[in-house]
């Protein structure tokens, strides 16, 4: 297991990122042309494949082993009334994630995935990034640590999901010290929150890009400052399934916020994702954009846990099984076409 045992590691770990198996590409690539079906048609689902033989290291890539990890966290910044629920609906949700009655529980079992909640310190909230950095030093390592011990070693595609009241404020200052811009290019209305409590949103935002923005400068500092427990252990995870070249499945804006992050340093860190879904946060279609990736769905869900990624699982699947389970022109005795 890749360990985070202090920030030069974790810099270390962005900096060394495995690359794609080359040779499974092409290899794949191959076998792409010679089954039974003009050139392209199946679109993306063609990509799909080719993508995650990439990462499988091999021409016929299997998508059986599907692990979602969902992490929570409570956030000082919450006492600011920026999310529609109090903070103990937290707790409340894992304790439904536990029971198996949460969304991304169903989801869950209709991919056959398996499936782990990660509750961090919720008894113990970050600090309100408006105010001073949400972690110190010892706790983001601990989040980022919990994060890349969660992936297990045989999965063949990775979710993450997240679940902490107010965490889309962290995750627009996140997105805003990424790309750049201001507070109110990046909130959203998150749980559903009205006019007021945006309004107190965007306050928060900016505020806290004015306190920490000149000391955010890598991606371990900025986690630290404007993270959350949560959203750091989404960072180590899919930093650690790149180094066990196990292809991510990107949720919607706060694990996008996430690896925003590592990627505006470290651009490479999203070759080995894919983006699952458009979410109606408002903000993270731009997101997106900014990471270069193109959603698979959009499907105007909001609800986080990796709901939206559970979904486009199955888009996956279908694509490794045209890929593997189709005849070739030669097993079926179809004259090929020709260029």
């Amino acid at each position: 297991m890749i360990a985070f045992t202090d920030p030069a590691a974790f810099g270390d770990a962005l900096r060394n990122l495995p690359a794609p198996d080359a040779d499974a590409i092409v290899n794949a690539a191959e076998r792409q042309a010679e089954l039974t079906k003009p050139s392209g048609s199946l679109g993306r689902l063609e990509d799909i494949a080719l993508f995650m033989a990439g990462w499988q290291g091999t021409a016929c890539p299997g998508v059986d082993r599907i692990h979602i990890a969902v992490f929570a966290g409570n956030h000082g910044v919450a006492a600011r009334g920026v999310s529609a629920f109090p903070a103990d609906v937290t707790a409340q949700m894992v304790a439904n994630f536990q029971a198996g009655g949460a969304a991304i529980n169903a989801l869950a079992r209709a991919l056959s995935a398996s499936f782990a909640v990660h509750a961090l310190n919720l008894d113990r909230p970050t600090e309100d990034i408006a105010e001073g950095p949400a972690m110190t030093t010892e706790e983001c390592l601990a989040a980022l640590t919990a994060g890349a011990a969660s992936v297990p070693a045989d999965a063949q595609l990775l979710i993450v999901g997240e679940m902490g009241i107010a965490n889309t404020t962290p995750a627009a200052a996140l997105a805003a010290i990424a790309y750049g811009g201001s507070a109110q290019d990046w909130v959203g209305r998150g749980s559903g929150v009205g006019a007021e409590a945006l309004d107190r949103k965007a306050r928060a935002v900016a505020q806290a890009l004015a306190l920490h923005g000149p000391h955010c400068t890598e991606p371990f500092e900025t986690l630290r400052r404007l993270g959350g427990r949560e959203i750091a252990a989404m960072a180590g995870a899919m930093l650690a399934a790149r180094h066990a070249r196990i292809p991510v499945l990107l949720d919607g804006f706060i694990a996008s916020a996430a690896l925003a992050t590592l990627a505006a340093a470290h651009p490479a860190v999203v070759d080995h994702c894919l983006a699952a879904h458009r979410s109606a946060e408002g903000a993270h279609g731009a997101l997106l954009e900014r990471l270069g990736l193109v959603p698979l769905l959009d499907l105007g869900m909001r609800l986080g846990e990796g709901s939206g990624a559970a979904v486009a699982a199955h888009i996956v699947r279908a694509a490794l099984a045209t890929h593997g389970e189709m005849a070739t022109f030669a097993e079926a005795a179809v004259s090929a076409g020709t260029s």
